[in-house]
């Protein structure tokens, strides 16, 4: 099999990629075969190609969280989320792992933005964050593959929803998924814009990415007995904490991963989220925002783009045509 190889060169601020050679892999017990139609780039795969998220004990070293392809045991088209292998023209695939690639005239190149962004917004939003109808979610950096995932899934579970991005060209992108506010954090006071729209303490639920920068307001604006769910720290991993705020709101702050999740665990996501997100797509209320496509031969602007954060949306790798 090919595989994508991905190294940063001198000076650490641009990428090289090239095409290497592989023996194609033999799935093992509960695992199949899926011939790569297209993979998502993620800030995942630009970590571990920095070294500092290596893949869980036992998975592929291979870059790649993400695939749509050709199931090959049945020819059927699918999707399937991964700990790792997912930038390669052939993956093993745990079985729990896998979905069928939505209809609703989705093609099989944009299909691949939907395993990685999809899931980890449903896992933190629906099963850490607990969104229920009426409540007032606020999604940081919403204009990203996850961030857009989360305004849909929340307006889904018919929440309200604001949206934060640091760039005034993304806001047109955060209120077309659905958020009623939408917050350019770099010229605007995301505390006094919420405050304006909701009130005082309205936000029941928040995905924050970000991390160390902005916790402090998520903690001004968060709902008592609300909840702030961390998965990444893209501003720094310390930061100081009012812990009488804290207390005071009775809040809850939880950190949450997907990558590192036993499979069963992984399993019993997908198979939720299958019954009760995917067939949005097949309805056209829900949608996977696609940035851009590079074929693989041009995968160094792919990993590139997301590094300069220019992207609104997924970035996708394409392998074949479909």
């Amino acid at each position: 099999m090919k595989y994508l190889h991905v190294t940063e060169l001198p000076g650490g601020e641009r990428y090289a990629a090239s095409l290497r050679e592989a023996a194609t892999p033999v799935p093992g017990r509960g695992e199949v075969l899926i011939r790569v139609t297209a993979s998502g780039v993620n800030r995942a795969d630009l970590s571990q190609i920095a070294g500092r998220y290596p893949p869980p004990a036992g998975e592929s070293e291979i870059l790649g969280l993400e695939v749509s392809g050709i199931r090959d045991d049945t020819g059927k088209p699918v999707c399937a989320l991964l700990a790792g292998g997912g930038h390669a023209d052939q993956v093993a695939a745990p079985v729990g792992q896998v979905f069928p690639a939505p209809g609703g005239g989705l093609d099989l190149t944009t299909a691949a933005g939907i395993p990685e962004a999809f899931l980890t917004a449903f896992l933190n939003l629906v099963v850490e964050g607990g969104v229920v109808a009426d409540a007032r979610v606020l999604v940081r950096a919403g204009a990203s593959g996850v961030g857009l995932a989360a305004i849909q899934i929340a307006k889904r579970c018919g929440a309200r929803v604001a949206a934060t991005t640091r760039s005034a060209e993304k806001l047109k992108a955060l209120e077309a998924a659905g958020a009623e506010l939408a917050i350019d954090t770099s010229r605007g006071d995301l505390v006094a814009e919420v405050e304006a729209r909701w009130g005082r303490d309205a936000v029941d639920v928040i995905l924050d990415p970000v991390g160390a920068t902005s916790v402090g307001a998520d903690l001004a604006v968060l709902k008592v007995g609300g909840r702030i769910v961390i998965l990444s720290t893209m501003s720094g991993s310390r930061v100081e904490l009012d812990l009488a705020l804290l207390m005071k709101k009775r809040g809850r702050i939880a950190g949450s991963t997907l990558r590192s999740r036993s499979r069963s665990e992984k399993a019993a996501i997908v198979a939720r989220f299958r019954e009760e997100v995917q067939p949005g797509f097949a309805a056209g209320t829900l949608r996977v925002t696609v940035d851009s496509v590079f074929p693989v031969e041009r995968a160094a602007e792919a990993f590139q783009r997301m590094r300069e954060n220019r992207n609104v949306g997924k970035i996708i790798v394409r392998w074949l045509d479909g």
